[in-house]
């Protein structure tokens, strides 16, 4: 698979994951996120096991940000072949205290509760899934028109099945990922570019692991209940994202898949808890 591949968010622990895999299987990467010092740690990586690939600090908010490291990227690596839109998150601004609105927590203020939910992190949730998805996509995908086996393939969630408690603006954020998956899909179906989607399960990051595990590393009661509705009862593993990534990257095993989003989750989206 000798591509150019093009990362967003590829210092993170799913998305290093993804790079590693790509350049494993002879691709060039292109590692972008707006921690330039984490993609650099990933492309020493990368590059002292024999890859090939370049970090680069971006902002996947700011198109003329996104174009100057676009043109970087053509000139060390070549055109885009593969936009892999991993950069993604939530923010405690619009996370509510309980799960569900409790007598007189529509008069408080000294928790974050619905009524109070904070306009600019539901702004910045929205802007960073969905915005930083689309920007990147709008740049790159100029690359992939008139050329074959050329893909995106976006990061959605399991909130965007099943919204998740407490976390309103990220799951309602990436069932817009999954929207906009399959509207692009149509929308490039006869340019030749596949658009599908990655709905990770429940996977430990950077991000996520406070709301996991305290302090010392015993599970948090957000994690029993996780786990409960897990079938698998266990936390994804990154690598086991990589089959499916794999596979939706390469035309000759999915070339007639499109407009997919991908549940990787334990079973987690079947389970109905009874």
């Amino acid at each position: 698979m000798d591509k150019t591949v093009v990362i967003t968010g590829a210092g993170g622990v799913l998305c290093s994951t993804f790079a590693k895999a790509m350049a494993s299987k002879g691709c060039s990467v292109a590692l972008l996120d707006l921690n330039e010092e984490a993609a650099k740690a990933v492309e020493r990586e990368i590059n002292n096991s024999g890859g090939v690939s370049r970090a680069y600090k971006c902002n996947v908010l700011d198109k003329a940000n996104l174009e100057d490291v676009h043109n970087r990227v053509v000139h060390d690596l070549g055109k885009c072949s593969i936009l892999i839109n991993g950069a993604g998150g939530n923010s405690p601004k619009c996370t509510t205290e309980h799960e569900i609105l409790e007598d007189g927590d529509e008069l408080r203020d000294d928790i974050s509760t619905f009524f109070n939910l904070d306009k600019s992190g539901f702004n910045f949730v929205f802007g960073l899934n969905l915005m930083g998805t689309l920007l990147p996509s709008q740049v790159f995908a100029k690359d992939m028109l008139g050329r074959e086996g050329c893909s995106i393939i976006n990061i959605s969630s399991m909130n965007a099945f099943r919204p998740l408690t407490k976390i309103p603006a990220y799951s309602a954020a990436k069932a817009a990922v999954s929207n906009f998956t399959q509207w692009l899909a149509v929308h490039f179906a006869k340019k030749g570019i596949r658009v599908n989607a990655i709905a990770p399960g429940f996977f430990v990051t950077g991000q996520n692991r406070s709301l996991l595990f305290d302090e010392n590393n015993n599970p948090t009661p957000r994690t029993e209940k996780i786990l409960r509705a897990t079938p698998m009862g266990r936390f994804g593993k990154p690598e086991e994202l990589v089959g499916t990534l794999l596979w939706l990257a390469d035309s000759s095993a999915s070339g007639f898949v499109t407009g997919v989003v991908v549940p990787v989750d334990g079973g987690f989206s079947a389970f109905s808890g009874v």
